[in-house]
């Protein structure tokens, strides 16, 4: 199969840019990844533009001040999976020789939105019964936390946990929204959105951010050039009444898929960028992409494996959770990060020696699936 490169990335910084508009963030990070990827605006043969509430045609307007005349622009919203989406529909282009180098970037501003929980479909198209009923996915991932608590050996603590160890990492990071450290006590006292979620246990809502990848046919010229090893999409399958909402199907489905597809296994993987919306996700999402056996996500975390310096480091970006999740602009992010981690490039939080990578983004709260999409993705310098 014909090798597809991420030539060259980067990101904003995330969090609140006050009267700055989309086009000119999403122009910021595009202008940095061409730089960064060595090649000129005039060898991007199509764009790839991720967004989910920015209004039509988002990617023309945006690159319409670049020079990039008439190449082909895809606007593509999948949810927070949108960034992931646009990559995995890019690279299916590549292997098809339609192009040999090409722009994926993702861009939200969620601050226009004013504040307050992002809506699950919109106003004028509810027609999702959980939508028309009034369901937030905070209170969504609320139920799984008490589920899982209820059935694991786990306390609240355990919970609050994942939002320390991400804040650590997020301060290490000049691209967090979040940048400062917390404590279990300041988690666990921290307001209370949808029992036993609390406020630092949810990722911000108030976030501005874009990121963006160059991909390529051609080897690029670095000495540690970053391949896309394999890119998998998926979307929920319909859900029985006994199913388990601690299962985390439509992500266990994805990674079993890309595993497959790149002829590895998740005891192959150094690093890893997964949705971690919510605190309850990150140790859901531990066992559906195999880092632990089914039960054992609190052990994994307690263990010390997941943080900066163990075997498997989780969200070294600090996650959603410290980083920010501008929703068009996160699964670009991720790749950005594990590209960093992979050549060495991520100053005060390298993880030493990674050679795999994983991105994991799931999105959309629909009646009676999962998730509506899920993406994974395995990158390898």
């Amino acid at each position: 199969m014909q090798d597809i490169y991420i030539a060259g990335g980067a990101m904003t910084p995330f969090g609140r840019h006050t009267g700055v508009k989309a086009p000119e963030l999403a122009q910021q990070a595009i202008l940095d990844a061409v730089a960064d990827a060595g090649v000129r605006l005039d060898d991007i043969e199509a764009v790839y533009c991720a967004n989910v509430l920015g209004g039509m045609i988002l990617g023309q307007l945006i690159v319409r001040d670049l020079g990039l005349r008439g190449v082909p622009v895809y606007n593509i919203e999948n949810a927070c999976a949108s960034g992931a989406t646009g990559v995995h529909l890019a690279r299916h282009a590549l292997l098809a020789q339609q192009y040999g180098t090409v722009l994926v970037f993702g861009i939200e501003q969620l601050t226009a939105l004013g504040g307050g929980t992002i809506p699950m479909q919109r106003n004028d198209t509810m027609t999702d019964l959980y939508a028309t009923a009034g369901m937030v996915l905070p209170a969504v991932y609320a139920m799984r936390g008490t589920r899982f608590l209820h059935e694991r050996d786990a306390s609240p603590e355990d919970l609050a946990a994942v939002a320390v160890k991400n804040r650590r990492h997020g301060a290490l990071n000049p691209y967090a929204q979040q940048r400062t450290e917390t404590t279990l006590e300041d988690v666990l006292a921290s307001r209370m959105i949808a029992d036993p979620l609390t406020l630092l246990q949810c990722c911000p809502s108030q976030v501005d951010g874009a990121a963006a990848v160059v991909l390529t046919t051609r080897r690029p010229r670095r000495e540690k050039p970053v391949r896309v090893l394999s890119s998998v999409v998926v979307s929920g399958l319909r859900e029985g009444a006994d199913d388990d909402i601690l299962d985390a199907e439509i992500t266990a489905r994805a990674a079993r898929l890309a595993y497959e597809q790149a002829g590895l296994g998740p005891q192959d993987v150094d690093v890893v960028e997964l949705h971690d919306a919510f605190t309850i996700a990150e140790l859901l999402y531990y066992e559906a992409l195999g880092l632990a056996a089914p039960g054992d996500a609190v052990p994994l975390l307690r263990s010390g494996a997941t943080r900066l310096g163990g075997r498997v480091p989780v969200n070294p970006s600090g996650g959603l959770l410290a980083k920010g999740h501008p929703l068009g602009a996160t699964g670009i992010a991720q790749m950005v990060e594990i590209m960093w981690q992979l050549q060495g490039r991520a100053d005060g939080r390298q993880v030493e020696g990674a050679r795999i990578g994983l991105t994991q983004c799931t999105g959309g709260g629909i009646a009676g699936v999962d998730h509506a999409a899920s993406s994974v993705h395995l990158l390898g310098a």
